[in-house]
């Protein structure tokens, strides 16, 4: 393998070393970051990493605007502004993982004995 590859198997977490076994019809799915055989791979391998730091932040985010409620530290019209914010981010990530023909399983890396990256 020349390049760096994230796979996964069909409703498992990508893992980022690569590792796991063949899927029920014997593929798995594979978002390489080379573009050595397929630039169309390469372009999802990256949109894949993309996406998968962008929705962290995401997470991060709506659990901090989450604590800031709670906490009464932000008025009522800035809650409605961070829900409506938080709501817009998460329909365009729809829309990107339609795009590049991606699932949200597909961020989810496998971290080992740390568990799964994301909560989703």
């Amino acid at each position: 393998m020349s390049g760096r590859e994230l796979t996964r198997q069909p409703g498992q977490a990508a893992r980022a070393d690569g590792a796991g076994q063949a899927g029920q019809a014997g593929q798995r799915v594979r978002y390489r970051l080379d573009a050595d055989d397929d630039p169309r791979s390469a372009e999802r391998g990256l949109a894949a990493l993309v996406l998968t730091i962008v929705e962290l932040l995401r997470q991060l985010m709506e659990r901090q605007a989450l604590r800031r409620v709670e906490d009464g530290t932000v008025t009522d019209e800035q809650a409605e502004r961070l829900g409506y914010t938080l709501m817009r981010l998460e329909e365009r990530m729809n829309e990107l993982l339609d795009e590049f023909g991606l699932e949200w399983e597909d961020l989810n890396i496998d971290l080992g004995p740390l568990g799964l990256l994301l909560d989703r």
